[in-house]
């Protein structure tokens, strides 16, 4: 039975060490109840209290991670069904997979770009989480190697227990790969051999009971990093199983369903079918996608909505604070100022480039609000715009020193002035969308 926050406050130390990262004990107890912590961060609970703790401090969703040479992908450790109640924790891995039947320097070839791949979006990284290899009847063991000669990341391996043997020798020391699959037939030997190179173990199975009955051994067998694998490969199907094991492991709080989810998309075979369905896994609830097939014209797309059902729904969505080039500006072009808002920073920016104006725009730390709302929390005034200017030397890439206000904020000019004796203070129009013929007229 879920304990509630203060239930479990009441078992532990209640001192206020700190030692956990958090100012009391309360504050810890709640987020242990929330499922958003581990009891383990509490080094001074008893063990009497820990027995009684460890069942509903343990997450619904069992988090792990899938890791490689210092790349990294978490799964697991949700606490709800939609984003708008809270927040999803853990963004789904995007796996690239390729086949034992295609020749080294195909695998290569075909890992390499989508390996390389990286695009800024708002000041994050985007890129393909790692590769999964699949045995088909060739050389599955020189399939791996030639992955790992192009790429570092993470990978999944999918085939018979003898075959993944052969495969797992290739990999680096000390990585943690995903087997694929675990079933009826076969769980025995899968359990051991995840047990003997420390990996994750997929669970294949066709029906929610069999994936329960399937989970349970494996668990008992010594196996705790486990997902979950469906057999269902169409819209309704994956999305019904996806849905019925989520809600089992949130709601009812039913442990062998309570992992992370796998799905396949690449298995449809049709590249747009298997974008559609990969984006229907990112919103429900997979961990793990894997697909068939890479493109930047597919990828993006998909990383991008990721990352925007991934973002906390109680923050704005920020762009990192800094000097953004626009049109390869130079030294004698303006210096544009906006907040780090992404509709704020993208309305700026993509007016100005596709006007084909070049300029330095300055994003400024505003904790995600717009330029009106940051002014008046106090966030946006003329001391923080001064001093993002001299903590991104902003001086030194520009010799006009010319620095725009956002025309709403109009009021901060006498006082920037007085910030930057050295910079020409201008006020620009309220609209973004007015900003080209501004520039054109006035700087």
């Amino acid at each position: 039975m879920a304990l509630s926050g203060i239930q479990i406050y009441k078992l532990l130390p209640q001192t206020n060490c700190k030692d956990c990262d958090f100012p009391t004990c309360l504050a810890f107890a709640m987020k242990l109840a929330a499922k958003q912590v581990e009891l383990s961060l509490c080094p001074h609970v008893s063990d009497e209290a820990k027995e009684q703790l460890s069942e509903a401090a343990a997450p619904p969703v069992r988090p792990f991670v899938l890791s490689s040479n210092g790349s990294e992908v978490k799964a697991g450790n949700e606490v709800v069904l939609y984003r708008h109640e809270k927040t999803f924790y853990s963004h789904p891995g995007l796996f690239l997979r390729v086949y034992d039947t295609e020749s080294p320097d195909e695998i290569k070839a075909k890992v390499t770009p989508a390996d390389a791949y990286k695009v800024d979006y708002v000041g994050i990284d985007l890129d393909m989480s790692g590769f999964a290899i699949q045995a088909n009847g060739g050389d599955f063991a020189a399939a791996v190697a030639a992955v790992r000669e192009v790429s570092h990341r993470p990978v999944i391996l999918i085939g018979d227990p003898d075959t993944l043997k052969a495969g797992l020798a290739k990999l680096d020391e000390g990585e943690k790969a995903m087997l694929c699959h675990a079933t009826q037939e076969n769980w025995q030997t899968m359990a051991e051999l995840a047990k003997e190179y420390d990996a994750a173990l997929a669970v294949l199975a066709d029906t929610i009971d069999e994936m329960a009955d399937l989970t349970g051994k494996l668990t008992e067998a010594g196996v705790k990093d486990l997902a979950l694998s469906p057999t269902q490969r169409g819209f309704r199907g994956t999305l019904t199983a996806n849905t019925i094991a989520r809600r089992m492991a949130l709601k009812a709080t039913f442990r062998p369903l309570g992992y992370p989810i796998i799905s396949f998309p690449g298995d449809v075979g049709d590249p747009a079918t298997e974008v559609m369905l990969a984006a229907q896994a990112i919103g429900k609830y997979s961990g793990f996608i894997v697909l068939d097939h890479f493109s930047p014209e597919t990828a993006y797309p998909l990383l991008v909505l990721r990352e925007n059902i991934f973002t906390d729904p109680q923050k704005p969505i920020q762009v990192q604070p800094g000097v953004y080039e626009i049109n390869d500006p130079k030294p004698e072009d303006p210096v544009l100022v906006t907040t780090n808002f992404s509709i704020t920073y993208f309305s700026v920016a993509n007016e100005v480039e596709s006007a084909g104006l070049p300029a330095w725009l300055l994003v400024t730390e505003a904790e995600g609000m717009s330029v009106l709302t940051a002014w008046a929390a106090g966030k946006f005034d003329a001391e923080s715009i001064a001093k993002d200017v001299k903590r991104f030397e902003v001086g030194d890439k520009v010799s006009a020193k010319n620095i725009v206000l956002p025309g709403h904020t109009a009021v901060l000019s006498g006082e920037l002035e007085e910030e930057l004796p050295d910079w020409k203070v201008l006020v620009g129009p309220r609209e973004a969308v007015d900003l080209p013929a501004y520039m054109k007229q006035a700087v």
